[in-house]
């Protein structure tokens, strides 16, 4: 990475590591059902700072699919309990809710930083130059959390938390083990998606989780399917159904005004050799 890229992927780190903090601290003063609808903004700010930072071009297939699945994430919270969960002062719940709000907006400006840092790169950008990139970014968020609970002394909350953990404390260590790899993996992705494609798609991706996610909970933890929960992953998956549907129409148009202008050559190339003596 040259330089410029490299400070690039550490500032975007820092303001990864920076929405993780203002997200802990939100959903931990507010209720699942607020917290998810606040948290299901991301995808908006996503499409608003792509629109400022890359010159994202919407069409009515990319906004009804930010519309789909910023409300298809918003409904999972709208049965929930909405009422100031017990012990949390007004002021606190005030201040989780403003940085849960800012934690979506950190997160929707991450990855059109990190389009916008490939499109400015005086450098060619290979899929190489994306891990990089990523190991970089994801090193300069642990640091910057890191230097957080060491301030906090939240390293000495782990051996607490383990010790009651009720699966037991070597679980509660797996658990940490493999959340880590598997976040490595969504960042990976993340970063790969930005690259291959858009900063949006890769929001859209991250938004459809949600819903999957409630549906994985009904599987494994035999939770009640609500009606709210299938209403949620419908209107996501329209969404993302949505959102193909009007890439591929683009491509096609795209490839059919590419192949109208090659042909428009060949006939004027074909009538400048016959005018030719």
């Amino acid at each position: 990475m040259t330089p410029k890229v490299l400070l690039a992927s550490i500032a975007i780190g820092v303001i990864i590591g920076a929405s993780n903090y203002f997200y802990s601290y939100g959903i931990s003063r507010l209720p699942v059902s607020t917290a998810s609808i606040l948290v299901a903004t991301n995808l908006a700010f996503t499409a608003v700072f792509a629109f400022f930072l890359v010159k994202l071009q919407f069409t009515a297939y990319s906004i009804n699919t930010v519309v789909l699945l910023t409300v298809g994430a918003a409904v999972l919270g709208l049965h929930s309990s909405g009422d100031r969960p017990e012990g949390v002062t007004s002021k606190e719940y005030a201040l989780g809710f403003i940085l849960t709000v800012v934690a979506a907006g950190t997160a929707g400006l991450a990855l059109p930083s990190i389009e916008l840092t490939y499109l400015k790169a005086k450098q060619g950008v290979t899929y190489t130059l994306v891990l990089e990139f990523q190991m970089a970014m994801c090193v300069s968020a642990t640091v910057f959390c890191s230097i957080g609970m060491l301030i906090n002394n939240d390293f000495q909350a782990i051996s607490r938390e383990a010790k009651q953990y009720e699966l037991g404390e070597g679980k509660y260590y797996l658990v940490l083990f493999w959340s880590a790899i598997i976040l490595q993996c969504f960042f990976l992705g993340m970063v790969g998606v930005v690259f291959y494609a858009s900063s949006l798609l890769s929001g859209i991706i991250i938004t459809v989780t949600l819903p999957i996610t409630e549906i994985l909970a009904v599987l494994f933890y035999h939770e009640k399917f609500k009606a709210e929960k299938g209403v949620a992953l419908f209107l996501s998956l329209w969404g993302l159904i949505s959102y193909f549907i009007g890439e591929m129409k683009h491509n096609t148009k795209k490839k059919k005004n590419a192949d109208t202008h090659q042909d428009t050559e060949t006939v004027q190339m074909t009538n400048q050799v016959a005018l030719e003596p």
